[in-house]
């Protein structure tokens, strides 16, 4: 492993790392605009320039190697002078429209023209190249041509990731601009992710666009539910709501990347539909209700049958959109029923999917209830047909809604025939018209848990906002009706239902929230 020095620090690396992830990894920023570490070298928009003692000219710390012996400057005169330089260049032709630009407060070039320039502009601002506008370009993306430094970010990433190329660069000399190919529009599943990694203005989402300023923005990371991938994403929200998703890098999950189909499931999380209230069924209408005599209404119906129909007259059908906490609780509110359990993980008919990040199944933890000994739809028929034939005393159902999933007539007429019947969900769905009880709880992006991803990786999410109205967190809803009908005191949080789950289940034994970090690990069935 080669040994350098870089600004009179030395440290030993990898052979075949380049000056600028060598210094990275020192925590030194080289100022950069081309170089994305998920896209091949393109060296072109000069900013990372470096002396390197014993050469004769600056070199690009995007594609220099690093050597054994080898001392680089960054912050000398000479460097600095060469950043001066590349800035100037590249602000001669770019609008002076910051006020205006949505990429405000997260833009590179504003933020290296204050670390690294300074300057007053030499060029006549009548005399600037002017090129268009806001260009939509596809139904999530829109271009300016006159703020884009031409660094070949987006272009590379449709030529080597979605390879569909729908951008390239065209003209010449200070006339060249980024612009869609003959015939194409940008469209592919994942366009959002040029947006990502445009460094400018030039590429902004229209989803996002003057919604709201970044420096308004507070930060959470959390795992993507929109499918069985669980790409790792950071939520960006302010005051209770949600206005993006935006993927956040994990090699062994989404790389730096999402599909757009994941990045607006955010607006999912917080529709109008959205149960924010206890509600118990009067003579005509529900009617909102305290949680203390929701819960106390629920664990008394669900108790008293359970004892005078026996074991199995209580089912409960428990959806893979279900963090591993609240399946946990679930199975311990069923054995405290003696109740069937059977596990539900649907998707739509022909969902899209790829050999990429997308994947069939739509759900974020159908591997994490397997991994609970819970087979997915494997007993859901039985409870429905049990149902219908009048042989269920209650049902419970969590996150789900089973007129989606079968037949809407035969659920229904199912759903009609059970004596009591308990929804825990996020929305107000067509199955909860039937219930006797529903229980308000959180989406993921309100609670802290873990989902495990297709391939047993278990990882964090944490609460980003706080649930509307009275919501409260799936697992804290479960652990009061679990230790009102098993006994004992409920769990103090997420983290402690958890720790509860690895002591009992071999596959997440080991695990905790601390082992976890922030990029998950696999669970033991999963490593092995």
């Amino acid at each position: 492993m080669p040994t350098l020095e870089i600004d009179g620090q030395r440290t030993e690396v990898p052979d075949g790392l380049t000056v600028i992830q060598a210094a990275e990894r020192l925590g030194i920023e080289i100022p950069h605009y081309c170089w994305h570490p998920g896209l091949s070298i393109a060296g072109n928009c000069r900013m990372c320039l470096v002396e390197i003692e014993k050469n004769p000219k600056l070199q690009i710390a995007c594609n220099t190697r690093v050597a054994d012996g080898m001392v680089v400057h960054t912050t000398n005169e000479k460097t600095k002078t060469a950043q001066r330089a590349v800035l100037e260049f590249l602000l001669i032709n770019h609008p002076i429209d910051c006020p205006v630009c949505d990429q405000a407060g997260e833009c590179k070039l504003q933020e290296y023209y204050m670390d690294y320039d300074r300057q007053r502009s030499r060029f006549p601002l009548p005399a600037k190249v002017r090129k268009k506008k806001a260009i939509p370009i596809g139904p999530l993306v829109m271009l300016d041509q006159e703020r884009c430094i031409l660094c070949a970010r987006c272009t590379r990433f449709l030529d080597e990731v979605t390879h569909t190329s729908e951008l390239a660069i065209y003209e010449r000399g200070d006339h060249c601009e980024i612009e869609l190919a003959p015939g194409k529009v940008l469209d592919n599943p994942y366009s959002g992710n040029v947006v990502d990694i445009c460094p400018v203005g030039a590429l902004t989402s229209r989803d996002f666009r003057f919604r709201a300023r970044v420096w308004y923005l507070e930060r959470a990371d959390s795992v993507c539910g929109a499918c069985a991938n669980g790409c790792n994403i950071e939520i960006y929200h302010r005051e209770g709501r949600i206005f993006r998703f935006q993927p956040r890098q994990n090699a062994a999950v989404n790389q730096y990347w999402m599909c757009d189909a994941g990045r607006l499931s955010y607006r999912d999380l917080q529709g109008e539909g959205r149960l924010t209230h206890p509600l118990v069924r009067g003579e005509d209408e529900f009617l909102p209700s305290t949680w203390s005599s929701a819960i106390g209404q629920v664990t008394g119906r669900l108790g008293d049958l359970a004892r005078e129909h026996g074991p199995g007259s209580v089912g409960i059908v428990v959806s893979a959109r279900a963090p591993n906490e609240e399946i946990f609780l679930l199975r311990r509110l069923g054995a405290a029923l003696s109740a069937r359990i059977a596990a539900l993980s649907w998707s739509p008919p022909g969902a899209f999917h790829d050999d990429f990040l997308v994947k069939a199944d739509k759900n974020p933890n159908t591997e994490g209830l397997r991994l609970q000994g819970l087979v997915p739809d494997g007993e859901v028929d039985q409870l429905l047909e049990a149902a219908g034939a009048g042989r269920l005393a209650a049902l419970v159902l969590h996150r789900t809604d089973l007129t989606a999933w079968r037949d809407a007539a035969v659920v229904r007429a199912a759903l009609e025939r059970v004596p009591c019947l308990v929804v825990l969900d996020t929305d107000r769905r067509e199955a909860s018209e039937y219930a006797d009880v529903v229980l308000p709880i959180a989406t993921y992006a309100e609670c802290d848990g873990t989902f495990t991803n297709h391939a047993g990786r278990v990882q964090r999410f944490s609460a980003a906002v706080s649930p509307p109205g009275e919501v409260r967190a799936g697992w804290l809803v479960l652990a009061e009706l679990a230790a009102r009908l098993a006994g004992g005191e409920p769990f103090a949080g997420a983290e402690a239902v958890f720790a509860a789950l690895a002591e009992e289940c071999a596959a997440f034994r080991g695990l905790s929230y601390s082992a976890l970090g922030s990029d998950g690990r696999p669970a033991a069935s999963a490593a092995t």
